[in-house]
């Protein structure tokens, strides 16, 4: 039997109250909010080092090469990647994860976390995750309570057993799950001092938890079992099959298991904690100056007080004046501009957006591919000029366009391009010409990301004319 911990980090979510800089196309683990990396990778080192086993990630198609590339940026590499075909909240997620898992071995202790959370002190938290082991291998579901700072009614509680300690350094008995509760309960919930904020994060064996899906969700487990059982794999990554996927309700693992098992433990942790859901938080995490304010390298602040200043695009400045209370974040294709008591309303804008057919709604202004990545600089009726970044040994795939012929300026790096039968290696300040439906392919060679401005010119310049006829990372 294995004395590892299995972490189980799951990434499918699309944080939606952190728009303009978290969008369904690029959720929020992935950015780079508080520090230099992103919440995805502080959750894989935290998770990571004596006693862990490299991590197994549960995240959808659109976000497997950021995951690995992501993971390969802080040298870690995941034992596994489970492809959701679409999401279906945490329960499916943590089931194929355990399934998985259990093949390997069925006494094999997962601790399943989001990745999307702020815990400082990492330390501290493995300590929590070390005393509340003994309660997982004797096969209890160990659920992580957060000591509460304020009433807050954007998280479930857990409401501890009556002769329960919140302060104790070893799992708890539980009396119940609380659902997020208005001001008033919360602050009831505060003052009486038996209830900590329900983390998210578990700690189980994975026969324990396939035991509770087989008592208390057995029809989600048969369908789960095979979209496991009819994964395919391919490059690293196991998709599972995406028939039985489609069938599953879209429940979380509270409302699944949680709320009716009866072998619940919960670990207090008096450590700092955050899900970072909204941009108020975000302020509160990034720590405000003398004055309030929190603002980005080219962020400037005057007169203002508690206000959150983020410009996150190059070559731009944001500048406040005189606000009280405010958030302004300013990307290069959006802006969102917000009293601080309004920051849990940026979902709603997210929905008027889509209302109106904006794509601004889903789409990240970075078009993030396996390869490297693209942004848009400028569009017109026929034409459009795109920057191109490829990854050392990155190269797009063959391919060819029905409406739009391009035209190739390298300028860093080297390019290997293949244009029919003809291919030619072009360096810094040489360009290259691709006709409307010649077979093409770009590639970098070099051990340097290579730099391209791509200027394509016809009647339709959409993503989808595009005609694949090999592709290096199996894409469909």
């Amino acid at each position: 039997m294995s004395m590892m911990i299995h972490p189980v980090l799951l990434c499918g979510g699309s944080g939606t109250r952190l728009w303009p800089l978290s969008r369904k196309s690029y959720p929020k683990q992935f950015a780079r909010l508080i520090g230099e990396e992103s919440l995805f990778q502080g959750s894989a080192r935290r998770l990571a080092g004596e006693g862990f086993a490299p991590p197994l990630v549960v995240t959808g198609e659109p976000f497997r090469f950021i995951v690995t590339e992501q993971l390969a940026a802080i040298e870690q590499a995941p034992q596994a990647i489970l492809i959701e075909p679409e999401g279906r909240n945490t329960a499916p997620a943590i089931l194929a994860a355990a399934l998985w898992m259990a093949r390997k071995d069925p006494e094999a202790v997962m601790l399943v976390a989001p990745s999307d959370h702020v815990i400082p002190d990492a330390a501290a938290f493995r300590a929590a995750v070390q005393a509340a082991l003994p309660a997982a291998r004797e096969g209890q579901l160990v659920s992580f309570g957060i000591t509460p700072t304020r009433p807050e009614t954007g998280y479930g509680y857990l409401k501890l057993a009556a002769d329960a300690d919140p302060g104790a350094s070893r799992p708890q008995p539980l009396e119940r799950f609380v659902e997020k509760p208005d001001h008033d309960s919360a602050q009831a919930l505060l003052a009486e001092g038996r209830s900590l904020w329900n983390a998210g994060i578990f700690l189980f064996s994975a026969r324990a938890i396939l035991e509770a899906f087989a008592v208390h969700a057995d029809v989600l487990a048969e369908e789960v079992q095979r979209a496991v059982d009819e994964a395919q794999t391919d490059m690293g990554f196991t998709r599972l099959a995406p028939e039985p996927w489609a069938a599953l309700p879209n429940i979380s693992v509270d409302y699944a298991i949680m709320e009716k098992a009866d072998n619940l433990a919960v670990m207090p942790y008096r450590g700092h904690w955050s899900d970072l859901g909204g941009w108020d938080a975000v302020w509160q995490e990034a720590g405000p100056d003398a004055a309030g304010n929190v603002c980005s390298d080219n962020a400037t602040a005057i007169g203002c007080r508690d206000t959150l200043l983020r410009a996150e695009s190059e070559g731009q400045e944001l500048v406040g004046i005189g606000l009280r209370d405010m958030i302004a974040v300013a990307m290069g294709d959006a802006v969102l501009v917000a009293h601080k008591s309004e920051a849990q309303r940026v979902k709603e804008a997210v929905k008027a957006l889509k209302a109106k057919g904006a794509k601004q709604a889903t789409e990240f202004p970075r078009d993030h591919r396996p390869w490297g990545w693209f942004e848009s600089l400028a569009v017109g009726t026929r034409f459009q000029v795109k920057r191109i970044v490829v990854h050392p040994g990155g190269a797009l795939s063959l391919q060819s366009h029905h409406h739009r012929a391009e035209h190739w300026i390298v300028v860093q790096g080297t390019a290997r391009v293949t244009v029919g039968e003809t291919v030619t290696l072009v360096s810094e300040n040489q360009s290259v010409y691709v006709p409307l439906g010649e077979v093409h392919r770009l590639e970098n060679p070099g051990k340097l990301p290579m730099i391209l401005i791509e200027v394509q010119t016809g009647s339709y310049l959409g993503e989808d004319d595009i005609i694949r006829y090999e592709d290096v990372y199996a894409r469909r």
